[in-house]
């Protein structure tokens, strides 16, 4: 089996390299491409001439446009990443008769209620970042071929991440002030990358599995409670913490006004990823926890 991987540096394409190793040979690119090979997003036709030239059985996409405040402001350059490119590659992968993987958000949802949202639930994005999405959605779904995984909050060991933001925080200050008004489940780029080997080799057994699948760790937390949970976990690790538990405090999202609308509500119902490829997803606090004792060299 022949991969291409677009995205290899981002938190998901760095354990995808890993992940998907044992399945077949991999040619994994960022937006430098390789060679005379095009991973930039932005040039629709070098990306064409690049799966041309590969020749895939399968095509993994984990790049995209995920800065969501400054999608508000370039929401031409989000719509290429992430809705236009998807689009080409989706035109290709059915052309070659490949696998096209892609990778989606909860954004496309409103954020409204409490009730975990379900694949087949009406989609309503807030901003230019979910709306982008959504389009990339809808133009990977026209391959005949296609693996789409919702997910959010994703974090990684590597490179920045909320945790690392509240670790050093929680050494500064005497007080912190968390949003506690969004509710999702923190999910770890290893796991989003294992569940992908597993369902791609799930479906080239099964076609019939192919379609749209949300995908995050089991549970659900608020931002603030992931904040208190990696802010103890550091402390019981001996870290020298300087804010108390007590004065972790929750507030509000209009607390911390932003050009882009956040959702409240980020839970997805996975019940049909884990009947359909026999999962069980753990909680969210063992990949953090995992994450964390990496971070503070465990």
């Amino acid at each position: 089996m022949r991969i291409l991987l677009f995205g290899k540096r981002g938190q998901v394409g760095w354990e995808l390299q890993r992940s998907l190793a044992p399945l077949g040979q991999i040619v994994a690119l960022d937006c430098e491409g390789q060679g005379n090979l095009c991973g930039d997003f932005t040039d629709l036709a070098g990306l064409v001439a690049c799966v041309r030239a590969v020749a895939p059985d399968v095509i993994v996409n984990a790049a995209a446009h995920t800065a969501v405040d400054k999608a508000e402001s370039e929401p031409e350059l989000a719509r290429t990443i992430n809705a236009l490119a998807p689009g080409i590659l989706a035109e290709e992968a059915d052309r070659l008769g490949a696998w096209l993987v892609h990778y989606s958000t909860d954004y496309v949802f409103d954020g409204s209620g409490d009730t975990p949202w379900r694949e087949s639930d009406p989609t309503g994005p807030l901003g230019v970042y979910g709306k982008t999405k959504l389009a990339g959605e809808q133009a990977v779904a026209r391959c005949h071929r296609h693996l789409l995984f919702r997910t959010s909050w994703v974090y990684a060991a590597r490179g920045n991440n909320f945790a690392r933001t509240m670790l050093r925080l929680a050494c500064e200050r005497e007080r912190l002030q968390v949003v506690a008004d969004q509710i999702g489940a923190p999910t770890g780029a290893d796991l989003i990358a294992d569940v992908t080997a597993h369902a791609l080799r799930s479906v080239c057994q099964r076609s019939d599995l192919a379609g749209l699948y949300h995908l995050v760790a089991g549970g659900e937390t608020s931002w603030h409670g992931y904040a208190r949970h990696v802010i103890e976990h550091a402390r019981q690790a001996g870290r020298a913490i300087r804010v108390a538990a007590a004065a972790i405090e929750g507030v509000p999202s209009s607390a911390y006004p932003l050009p882009a609308p956040r959702p409240h509500n980020s839970r997805l119902d996975t019940g049909k990823l884990q009947a359909a490829f026999g999962l069980s997803l753990p909680a969210w606090q063992i990949g953090v926890d995992r994450m964390l004792a990496e971070v503070l060299g465990q």
